[in-house]
Formats: C-alpha cells, structure tokens, sequence
C-alpha cells in the first residue's frame, strides 16, 4: 500500500461521523491552538439542492489557554466525477475542489488580500488529514486537522 489511499466516490467516503483534531499555529506569533470536536457528513436536505453532504463541524477550540465553543457548516455537491467533489460555504459561496482519486489533492482558496492552499490527504479508508497554510498581509497560519472515523 503506498502512502495516499485512493477515493473513486468522495461523497460515499466521507459520509458519515469524524473525530475531529485540529492544531492552529500562527508562525508570525508563535501562538497556538487547538480544536477538537466531531463532524458529521449527512444528507444535503435542501429544497432544489443537488444531491450532495452536509458537513457540520462542532466542537471546542482553546486559543492560548481560553476554550471557546466552534462550529462550522460546508456543502459538498457532486463533482464531474464521483471521485470528486465542489465545496461550498453554508451560503452557497464556491469554497474549492476536491479530487481525491489518488488520495492527494492540493486546492487554492483566495480570500481577499490572503491565500487559503490545502493539502488533503487519504491515509485509509478510516483516517484523513487536510493541512491549510494560510498567508496574506496579516495572517500567516497553519492549520492541521486530522479525521478519524467513527463507528
């Protein structure tokens, strides 16, 4: 088995409930966080939507030393391919691809002044990881998450 793990339906991998572990560092600060949490990829229920996951992320995140409660809500709809996938915010917004047929996808989000560039990677059928590296004028961030299913 090599290092990535190939998805040929990214809809049906992930569909389902994920731990969640999450480290936060700002290189410019040295500042770190952590979030942990579960999220869960249902059923997009929406009156005309396509069909498609709704992710929704909850869960604590402590920024030096304060836990605060987080959550977040994305849209995963088809993609030209069952192996992947277009992520949307909550409201619709275009997020980014995703392809995971070799288990590796990298994926640009340009948010104003700043770049959001993720790497997403399948260790198993039961593990993934995405890594953001977030820079622009005022941010110079990594983040790493780590996602483990749940039975």
């Amino acid at each position: 088995m090599g290092e990535f793990w190939p998805v040929t339906d990214v809809l049906a991998h992930l569909g389902g409930s994920w731990r969640v572990e999450r480290s936060v560092r700002d290189l410019a600060s040295g500042a770190e966080g952590r979030f942990t949490g579960t999220t869960v990829f249902g059923p997009l229920e929406e009156p005309g939507a396509p069909h498609g996951l709704l992710h929704q992320e909850s869960g604590t995140f402590v920024w030096q030393g304060t836990p605060r409660p987080a959550e977040r809500t994305l849209r995963f709809l088809p993609g030209p391919s069952p192996a992947r996938a277009l992520v949307q915010f909550s409201d619709g917004r275009p997020f980014h691809d995703l392809d995971l047929s070799t288990g590796r996808y990298v994926a640009d989000h340009p948010c104003a002044a700043d770049l959001y560039r993720g790497e997403f990677t399948v260790r198993d059928e039961n593990r993934w990881r995405t890594v953001w590296r977030v820079g622009g004028p005022a941010k110079d961030l990594v983040l790493t998450t780590d996602y483990t299913r749940l039975p």
